[in-house]
């Protein structure tokens, strides 16, 4: 059995690792306040955004014309865009992203398409360093995104869809639901489908039960083609921002719960060694009176 001394070791080193979790736990819930804040402003303009791209892309004819609704037949070049985390002891967060890009490049090479990836966030990039298909990555902002880095995915990505050099992107991240639970999301990103959109968005605003097609009397100037044509990246961008936006709130919201975790563990260890050390204490005690008791009657029997 354990010495008194190992034990009362054991329990202080515990307490002070107990002491820590609960600090980044603080820290982490004050963070996902202001995290969750930020993903909540940005929302309406991206709702916005998808709104006018819906209207203006409702004219079947308008819509063949660009070349982010179109579909390629083949799939030869993917992407996928992976936004983890800078840090960890968040749990399974950059697990379940690393995981799931895995899986989605392993069946596009099952396919006969080479699998390109972006990664956002240390833990990504670290985890893809030596994947021949790493063509752009990303450390250092994961908890504070900033428009720049965004602006340089989806500049690569519709200059690469547009040359018909990618046939499909999709973008896994996490989307914070709110500051408890988070929910992993793996969203096409090209082409577009502006049915899966509106489908995923919810109800338009101009209807009544659902998403669907409505006439408009709008004039583009110069023309429908060309407002599609500036709009499409620019929603490109939004939902790549807005990821990299929502995954900074799901990382500290994991980040949270995995702290309070190790904290009740940390309290529960801490019980059940303060339980052993007194027993081991009660122990020593009663082996020192026996032994005096038994030196008391020894004494006598000499007398």
């Amino acid at each position: 059995m354990a010495n008194l001394r190992d034990i009362r070791k054991r329990i202080s080193s515990v307490q002070s690792t107990e002491q820590i979790t609960r600090t980044m736990e603080m820290v982490s819930t004050a963070k996902i306040r202001r995290a969750l804040d930020r993903s909540v402003q940005s929302e309406p303009y991206k709702e916005a955004l998808t709104d006018v791209m819906l209207t203006v892309a409702q004219d079947a004819e308008v819509a063949g014309s660009n070349p982010m609704l179109k579909r390629r037949e083949t799939m030869k070049r993917c992407l996928v865009i992976a936004v983890a985390s800078d840090r960890g002891l968040a749990g399974g967060f950059n697990v379940s992203v690393t995981r799931e890009a895995e899986k989605l490049m392993a069946s596009w090479n099952r396919l006969g398409a080479e699998a390109q990836i972006i990664t956002c966030g240390r833990r990504a990039s670290d985890y893809f360093r030596n994947h021949p298909g790493l063509v752009m990555h990303f450390a250092g902002t994961s908890a504070d995104p900033d428009l720049q880095q965004a602006r340089m995915i989806s500049s690569y990505v519709c200059r690469e869809y547009e040359a018909e050099k990618l046939d499909r992107v999709v973008i896994v991240y996490h989307h914070a639901k709110n500051r408890v639970d988070q929910e992993l999301r793996v969203e096409t990103l090209l082409p577009l489908d502006p049915e899966a959109i509106a489908m995923a968005h919810g109800p338009r605003k101009n209807t009544g039960e659902g998403p669907e097609r409505v006439s408009s009397s709008f004039k583009f100037v110069p023309s429908a083609e060309h407002v599609l044509g500036e709009l499409v990246p620019s929603y490109i961008l939004t939902v790549i921002h807005q990821a990299l936006i929502d995954s900074a709130a799901a990382e500290q919201g994991a980040r949270r719960k995995a702290m309070h975790s190790a904290t009740e563990n940390a309290t529960a260890i801490v019980a059940t060694l303060t339980r052993t050390y007194n027993r081991v204490r009660q122990a020593s005690i009663t082996t020192e009176i026996n032994e005096i008791v038994g030196g008391a009657s020894a004494l006598e029997e000499q007398q």
